[in-house]
Order: C-alpha cells, then sequence, then structure tokens
C-alpha cells in the first residue's frame, strides 16, 4: 500500500513523512510495514552511521525503529556540523592578531567537542612553546585535582573537556616578574571567541579557574564567597552552570591553608557530582 501511495504521490516521497496506511506512528504493537524515506541531506549509501536500507530509501521497520534510526541520523549530521563549526572557529582564533602588547600567538587546547569548558586566566611563557593550555607547573596541580576527584588523568581532561582563556596570548611580565595581567581592553577584545564558543558547543558546566576568569561570570569580591558553590549563569544568550575553582599556580598559598583548602574541597567534589563531569568520568571505565 505504501509503495502505491508513494508512485501515485512521488512528491510526498520527497518529505521526512512516513507513509503508513491508517497506523500511528508512535504505537510500538503496529507490525512492521513498508516506510518510503528519502534522507538526501542526511545520509548516503556510503554513510556506516544509518543502515544501508536507509539510505536507498525502502526499509522493512516498525514506527519506533525506524524513528530511532532517524534520530540517530539527526544526532550524527548534528554533532559534524557543530564539530565543523568548531574547527572553523579554533582556526580563526589561532589567526588572531587583535592586540599589539601580547607577547604571543593564541594558544588553543584544540577543537573538543564537550559540554564542559575549563576557563582559565591567560597562557603563561610555557604554553605558547608547549602549545597547549596548562601546560607547566598549575597544569600539573590542576590534573592532580581532577584525577583525584574524579579520577580523570591529564590526557582524559584534554580529550574531554574544551579549555578556554580569559586571554588566549601571554601577556608578558611585568617589571617584578610576574606575569602582566591582561588590560581591560586586551579581556574585552578576547571575549567574543569566548562568546562563540559557548554558542557553539552550549555548554552544561563551565568551570572558571582563577579570579579573572570567575569574575568573567559572577562578581568575585573574595574566593571566600565563591569557590565550593554551585552557580547558574547566562551568557552569549545560553543558560548554565558554573563552579569556579582557585587558580592552582604556586604563586599563592590559598588554596593550601584552610579556609581555602576545605572550601577547594568542596568545589572539586561539586565538580565530579556534575552529570557532565561525571558522564565523562564513567565513560573512561
Amino acid at each position: 500500500m505504501a509503495g502505491t501511495i508513494a508512485r501515485r504521490h512521488p512528491d510526498r516521497a520527497r518529505t521526512f513523512d512516513f507513509l503508513f496506511p491508517d497506523r500511528h506512528l508512535h504505537h510500538s504493537q503496529y507490525p512492521s510495514q513498508l516506510a518510503i524515506v528519502d534522507l538526501p541531506a542526511i545520509s548516503s549509501a556510503n554513510d556506516s552511521s544509518v543502515p544501508s536500507a536507509v539510505a536507498t530509501s525502502l526499509w522493512p521497520v516498525s514506527s519506533c525503529t525506524l524513528s530511532g534510526h532517524m534520530r540517530t541520523a539527526h544526532r550524527t549530521v548534528a554533532t559534524r556540523t557543530i564539530q565543523a563549526q568548531l574547527d572553523q572557529h579554533v582556526t580563526a582564533l589561532l589567526r588572531c592578531r587583535r592586540c599589539p602588547r601580547m607577547r604571543s600567538t593564541p594558544v588553543s587546547g584544540g577543537a573538543i567537542l564537550s559540554d564542559v569548558m575549563i576557563i582559565g586566566q591567560a597562557p603563561g611563557p610555557r604554553e605558547p612553546v608547549l602549545q597547549r593550555p596548562f601546560a607547566h607547573t598549575a597544569g600539573k596541580t590542576l590534573f592532580r585535582w581532577f584525577e583525584e576527584s574524579c579520577g580523570m588523568n591529564e590526557t582524559d581532561v584534554r580529550s574531554k573537556i574544551y579549555f578556554a582563556a580569559v586571554c588566549r596570548c601571554f601577556p608578558g611580565k611585568n617589571s617584578g616578574g610576574t606575569d602582566r595581567v591582561p588590560a581591560p581592553d586586551e579581556i574585552r577584545n578576547c571575549s567574543s571567541w569566548m562568546d562563540d564558543e559557548i554558542e557553539i558547543l552550549r555548554p552544561r558546566l563551565v568551570i572558571p579557574v582563577g579570579r579573572l576568569a570567575i569574575m568573567q561570570f559572577i562578581d568575585c569580591a573574595k574566593l571566600e564567597e565563591v569557590i565550593g558553590r554551585k552557580f547558574r549563569v547566562e551568557r552569549a544568550r545560553h543558560p548554565f552552570d558554573v563552579i569556579p575553582l582557585p587558580h592552582p599556580s604556586g604563586a599563592s598559598p590559598w588554596h593550601k591553608i584552610d579556609p581555602g583548602k576545605r572550601l577547594l574541597g568542596r568545589a572539586l567534589r561539586l565538580v565530579a557530582r556534575h552529570p557532565a563531569v561525571a558522564a565523562k568520568a564513567a565513560s573512561k571505565r
């Protein structure tokens, strides 16, 4: 019957409608029938993510089975589209030269498709050389925190979480030898990169590391007021959770003595229990 209808009305076979006579698609008790499906924008016969019968537009299925394969195909296409956008974004980011006072070119953790973002402050002098964020002393501490609290080592974190920063280039040194804090105009120049990343990734959780990063999302007069708490924030027209962490640099002992040490432990437990992080930790087991 479905084939007859399709032959009489070929234009209908070019839609995403399923031509079932007198059946409701959401009732699984109905027997399998021949569905006429055309998915040129979703799959081809060479796409292994969708059965070849779907690619050829003829497949005997129950309505729920077909619906499941359609959802899988849509997710596959959506993931590929987002990954392509993120690839283009990172390529453009690495070419950025907006801030003439910066002492390096941008540093990126790569186009990691993730619903969790770690936001640092700015690269230090080692990161531009090694071409990855948190590549030196602070990174060792940060990844130790994740391994102890979430069971994820550095490789796991880098491969499953997207790394960003308030500023993506090394600002240089102050006269006293410490890393220069980015100027307000440099922070503004770089903020659009973060906004674009939030729009592309639509994260469930953002983890800002250090006061400068925390202040891009919430007020942070004192670390004691924000570390160990979870906040609901909206940026770039997207709502998400924020769990702040202190900066793991050895320049400040805040996270090593109470109340900082106790609050850090509470914050890391919040991170580990967050559904977005818990799913990533479970997937490696």
